[in-house]
């Protein structure tokens, strides 16, 4: 498996496998999963070379966190990257008050508590701790602060004050302590992202689905230039744009986590068109093109079956043709500014 090394801007160097592991669907999300079946996703992930994983309290409400602890144990720390999150703090509650009801399925009876404190980041990271059986994260992200998250620019600027005023002092000291090696934001938007790194000095940033073969432009705007200058990598979260990229243009195919609207599947038809004049399938295209841009250092499609890990493999190590992209920019589907694969 091919590995980018990054240098933070804070000195860490972190080797990542340029096909990481995203295990939010380990945490069942929009399905249960056995445990088995995790495990054996799992095992077939490391067998196929990918050492980086990304996870957090959410998934699963712990979920997530608790089946990579018996798949980590024994494995040597320094053999793989693993990143989690702070933001939420888990509670016990009765069942029927449990967070993500419809979305995560078969977990514990949890309820967030969003908390960007300096108090809450140890909390969350405590909690982790305990249930990935570990000592050590190579990169701790604050989670999802932006509008599509919390429902507002106010509630948004609210929790992101609280973080800069205090939960981010915890994730810089936890930095210089060797707690962990680097610190970021797990973000579903550039506009957040970019007001996080003009904020506070960050390695890196996971930016779920705003770079991608369906979209580019806002990020390309400023953000990416932005982060390019202060060398802060980001790992690219829904590749696929929760599912689309990867399923094709077809009735009930997901973006953005709900159904697709008509304008994204007339534009993903038109994509797909170009890619099958080039004998290109359409995932292929989609988790190679944002490898292509410098600050990308990982890309962390999820699975859940070693059947879907060996597709992601063998998708990423497809041969793709020039002329795919050149007639993709041509007809307006890619940004002209993304640099493509070669």
């Amino acid at each position: 498996m091919k590995k980018k090394t990054f240098r933070a801007p804070s000195g860490a160097t972190l080797a990542f496998t340029e096909l990481g592991f995203g295990c939010a669907p380990l945490g069942n999300l929009y399905k249960a999963v056995s445990d088995k079946d995790a495990t054996a996703t799992l095992e077939a992930a490391w067998k196929a070379g990918i050492r980086y994983y990304d996870t957090a309290p959410l998934y699963g409400l712990g979920l997530s966190e608790t089946r990579l602890n018996a798949f980590l144990r024994g494995r040597k720390r320094s053999d793989y990257l693993l990143s989690t999150k702070i933001g939420r703090v888990l509670h016990v509650c009765p069942p029927g008050e449990r967070t993500g009801i419809g979305k995560f399925f078969n977990t514990p009876s949890r309820k967030e508590e969003y908390d960007y404190t300096y108090d809450g980041v140890y909390r969350s990271l405590e909690a982790s701790f305990e249930r990935l059986g570990i000592d050590s994260i190579d990169i701790l992200f604050a989670h999802d602060l932006d509008i599509f998250t919390h429902g507002s620019a106010e509630k948004r600027d609210h929790y992101m004050k609280i973080l800069f005023d205090s939960g981010f002092k915890a994730l810089r000291k936890l930095r210089d302590e060797s707690v962990v090696r680097a610190i970021g934001a797990g973000i579903n938007e550039v506009d957040a992202c970019e007001m996080l790194a003009r904020g506070g000095d960050f390695d890196l940033f996971l930016l779920a689905g705003r770079y991608t073969l369906l979209e580019q432009e806002g990020a390309l705007n400023s953000l990416l230039p932005l982060l390019e200058e202060r060398g802060i990598g980001i790992v690219l979260g829904g590749p696929y744009n929760s599912g689309i990229l990867a399923t094709g243009a077809k009735p009930g195919a997901r973006y953005n986590y709900d159904p697709a609207p008509r304008a994204i599947l007339e534009r993903v038809k038109k994509i797909e068109a170009v890619c099958k004049a080039h004998k290109v399938k359409l995932p292929e295209a989609a988790l190679r093109f944002p490898l292509t841009h410098p600050t990308v250092v990982s890309v962390i499609p999820g699975a859940v079956s070693p059947k879907e890990v060996a597709l992601n493999v063998k998708t990423m190590s497809a041969k793709l043709p020039k002329g795919l992209w050149k007639d993709l920019k041509a007809q307006g589907l890619i940004d002209t500014r993304a640099p493509t694969p070669k």
